[in-house]
């Protein structure tokens, strides 16, 4: 019984971390303080992170309850929304390409969702000693994604144009994701293999190396070529999925 009181107060302390990180840029972008793409990366950084929560859970499947409850609340976050929060969420987060879908609503971060969703389902079934796999996934998503955007959006000169993603890339954004996501990898594994004393797989340090190496090229190569409305649903799914399968060769 007290198993599930400990689950239960990390689920309500996952939840409440996570409407402050949806409340507090909505409500910056509201008084103007932040701008619409501050308030969107924002909620990409933060919110998501409650996922570090998910190895200390003696229920596994409590990640998947939580990221579905997101991933149903951002659908029906759209611009024709009748619920006061959901459209102020869509007016505060939405991007150009999102007003032109039939339904104005938050394609971008329901991928975002429902990746951060099946993956978590996934390793709740076939998988939960080994969270380590889909955490890094999503943080690659989360904060390289966010980091290589912003690099290249100031910095970047030089450019990498694919027709097919509908955005313009650049190799010094590119390189700043590779670099972020092994680092992410590296720390997602140690941390939650060997540091933390958590339910999960221990993994040797060689095997975090290389693990990380393969996982951030992977990760790089996949969100290069990726359009850019679907890589947050391409780049955590992907990378994740074919480490995992990988290690299983």
């Amino acid at each position: 019984m007290s198993n599930i009181f400990i689950d239960l107060g990390i689920v309500g302390i996952a939840y409440f971390y996570i409407l402050l990180t949806i409340f507090i840029p909505v409500l910056l972008y509201k008084k103007e303080k932040i701008s619409k793409f501050g308030a969107r990366k924002a909620i990409h950084m933060f919110a998501g992170l409650a996922i570090l929560t998910s190895p200390f859970y003696f229920w596994p499947f409590w990640p998947t309850i939580i990221a579905g409850t997101l991933t149903v609340f951002v659908y029906f976050s759209s611009k024709k929304s009748k619920v006061k929060q959901l459209k102020d969420l869509y007016d505060a987060i939405s991007e150009e390409q999102e007003e032109s879908l039939n339904r104005a609503f938050l394609q971008g971060p329901f991928f975002y969702c429902l990746s951060i969703t099946t993956l978590v389902f996934i390793f709740g079934i076939f998988a939960p000693e080994q969270f380590y796999f889909p955490i890094a996934g999503i943080l690659l998503m989360i904060v390289a994604d966010t980091l290589a955007s912003v690099v290249g959006k100031r910095w970047g000169k030089i450019g990498i144009s694919l027709p097919w993603t509908n955005s313009k890339r650049t190799l010094e954004g590119s390189l700043v994701f590779f670099a972020s996501a092994y680092l992410l990898c590296f720390l997602s594994f140690f941390l939650f293999s060997l540091l933390i004393p958590t339910f999960q797989q221990p993994l040797a340090i060689p095997t975090i190396l290389i693990y990380s190496l393969i996982t951030s090229v992977i990760a790089t190569i996949i969100e290069l070529i990726s359009p850019s409305t679907y890589d947050d649903l391409t780049v955590p799914l992907g990378s994740t999925i074919i480490i995992y399968l990988l290690t299983l060769i």
